[in-house]
């Protein structure tokens, strides 16, 4: 249907109530035959999304530096907006009276919310975790507010994302054996409140769909047992949580080699807040399909960029004479148009179009990134290409980044 917009051009936007929400929304095309890694497509309301796939994170309703034209044109069709965040400024409520989330900022692809579980739970001193949910103070001006399972429904209803996620509790690392007990059995109550609470929203049908949260911190015990119980209730997708927390690299990938066989084949697998582009290879080859991270986005405005040789620092003084591109293998049009020295002089003198064209870079190596994966798995040699990557970013810099993801 033509909706008009506020500046008065009108955009192909799916009804809200959409029969197409209905159809299936994962087809599992293959499985590697050396790894767990898998090619498969998503069908969202919005957009038919490729996976595996990685996610630009649009935290306040903007991936930071980027227009939404940009976004699409580095071939991204599913972007992660956050709960918290839109629920503090400008209000789910008020995003609701513009249509939703997709209508108020301007997207006409897929979106995901995430709970702001992990927002909220990083307060701190600034929260109060119950069975019936969590009081927390605004870290904007002290006020308290309320977030339930059913409250986090109706906000990300408001939001109206193609896919939503599940009000779960996000335990800290390091945590004992019987607190990541009780926090992952919480979970799994609030779990099964959220979908009695999507379905008197219109469940599916609403144009949105919920996905389930695995938590169990460090554990493998009761990471089987949080993958099982979530497997068995009725959401689409199922999501890793309780990752990239604080703890080292190699412990992320220790949990996802346990994790990853108890998740159903026939549902899509998002690992949360991850990560690198080794931890995307790595990740990929245990079997996860989808991906966010604010980190490409984020170490690009401190002027960090991935290049093919590595990653390297715009601000050391290497750079400041070279008339090459940051990346001379990088087909993207910062670095077709712009040298290396130019981008370090903006950094330098911190112009705002520094930050723009770095982020645009470092999105266009994920883009380009997971393109190389998909394409290896559909020519059955993703641990070949995933061998490549490492080598040659070895040769370039020694440099495996392990940088964790964060809050954007």
């Amino acid at each position: 249907m033509q909706t008009p917009t506020r500046a008065g051009r009108s955009a192909t936007v799916p009804p809200r109530y959409n029969k197409r929400a209905l159809e299936p929304l994962f087809t599992l095309h293959h499985t590697a035959t050396d790894c767990a890694a898998r090619r498969g497509t998503l069908r969202l309301p919005h957009a038919t999304v490729e996976t595996p796939v990685f996610m630009p994170v649009g935290t306040q309703g903007t991936v930071k530096a980027m227009t939404f034209e940009e976004v699409a044109e580095l071939g991204f069709r599913l972007i992660l907006g956050n709960t918290y965040h839109l629920y503090l400024r400008p209000g789910s409520k008020r995003i609701a009276r513009f249509g939703g989330l997709h209508d108020f900022i301007g997207w006409d692809g897929a979106m995901l919310t995430d709970s702001g579980g992990y927002q909220v739970f990083s307060l701190k001193d600034l929260r109060k975790i119950t069975e019936e949910g969590v009081r927390f103070r605004s870290q904007l001006d002290g006020t308290y507010h309320d977030f339930t399972p059913e409250s986090v429904m109706e906000i990300e209803h408001d939001l109206g994302a193609d896919i939503i996620m599940a009000f779960d509790e996000c335990p800290p690392y390091p945590a004992t054996w019987e607190y990541a007990k009780d926090s992952m059995d919480r979970t799994h109550r609030w779990a099964e409140r959220c979908l009695a609470a999507h379905d008197r929203l219109g469940g599916d049908a609403s144009g949105s769909t919920l996905f389930g949260i695995v938590q169990g911190s460090v554990y493998e015990d009761l990471r089987a047992a949080s993958a099982q119980f979530v497997s068995s209730l009725p959401f689409r997708g199922i999501a890793v949580g309780g990752v990239s927390v604080g703890e080292p690299p190699e412990e992320m990938r220790r949990v996802l080699g346990f994790t990853m066989p108890h998740l159903p084949a026939d549902r899509p697998r998002y690992l949360m807040g991850v990560g690198t582009p080794a931890d995307l290879l790595d990740s990929v080859m245990m079997g996860v399909d989808m991906f966010d991270c604010v980190l490409p986005t984020r170490i690009a405005r401190n002027g960090t960029l991935y290049t093919s040789r590595g990653r390297v620092h715009i601000s050391n003084a290497r750079w400041a004479d070279e008339q090459n591109p940051i990346d001379p293998e990088c087909p993207c049009r910062v670095c077709r148009r712009h040298s290396a020295a130019y981008l370090r002089h903006l950094h330098q003198t911190n112009e705002i179009l520094g930050s723009r064209l770095a982020t645009y870079h470092n999105l266009a190596f994920y883009a380009q990134l997971m393109q190389g994966v998909r394409d290896s798995l559909d020519a059955g040699r993703f641990l070949a290409f995933r061998e490549e990557q490492f080598a040659r970013w070895a040769r370039g810099t020694g440099e495996r980044a392990e940088d964790s993801g964060g809050d954007a």
